[in-house]
């Protein structure tokens, strides 16, 4: 489905990610681990094209997207919910929405409508609120409605950054129960996500990102590789 083959990404002169190279196949949940400042939100940024790689292969279904506009990458079917999720202010819940229409250009407006309903069903506190201002949310309903913008437009992979940073226990339940039920829909997902202990119940596979290098990888289901995980970050 994606596959990073040796990308390297600057920043200017600073050489963040340093030949990472990994893969996510259909229907698979992939954790990308490691401390902050190791350049885990670069890989996402450079898979969505908001950064060019300066070197290396990015590829979507052996088709090459690396250094592609965002809005062609995203119209090719990758959706991005960033960790500082970017709601539009001024815009009710249903105007964000209606924003992710946008990724999908060649949809009727009955699938379009469909579509939306889909995601109230999913999402049904964020239908009780739908002619609410966006900015207005609490910080929970805010990633909810981060991830709906994304979802409206059906990715066929979602790259989804540190959803639950900052929110409450409760919330942070609600949040991983959502990607739980997105797992059960063959729904491929790269998460970035600092909750361990939750994240490595819901990844089939995972990579721990080290000064922009891949230092590790195992299998969210085996024991070894889950301990190995946690010696790696010590936590």
């Amino acid at each position: 489905m994606l596959e990073l083959s040796d990308v390297h990404t600057h920043y200017g002169l600073s050489h963040v990610l340093q030949g990472v190279s990994l893969h996510v196949a259909p229907g698979e949940v992939v954790g990308l681990f490691g401390r902050n400042g190791v350049g885990k939100t670069t890989v996402m940024k450079t898979i969505a094209g908001w950064v060019a790689p300066s070197r290396g292969s990015v590829q979507l279904e052996g088709q090459a997207i690396g250094g592609l506009p965002p809005e062609r990458i995203c119209r090719r079917g990758i959706g991005f919910v960033p960790e500082d999720r970017r709601i539009f202010p001024g815009l009710t819940v249903q105007e964000n929405l209606v924003l992710g229409f946008m990724q999908s250009p060649g949809r009727s407006r009955a699938q379009d409508r469909r579509q939306l309903e889909a995601i109230y069903t999913r999402f049904p506190r964020l239908g009780e609120r739908r002619g609410q201002m966006g900015t207005t949310l609490s910080g929970g309903e805010q990633q909810m409605l981060a991830m709906a913008r994304v979802l409206v437009g059906a990715p066929r992979l979602l790259l989804i950054d540190e959803p639950t940073e900052g929110l409450a226990p409760k919330i942070v339940d609600e949040i991983f129960a959502l990607m739980e039920g997105l797992r059960r829909d063959g729904i491929p997902i790269l998460l970035v996500e600092q909750n361990m202990h939750r994240a490595i119940g819901l990844v089939q596979r995972f990579y721990v990102l080290e000064r922009g290098a891949i230092v590790l990888e195992g299998d969210g289901g085996n024991t070894a590789d889950r301990e190995a995980l946690m010696r790696q970050l010590a936590v």
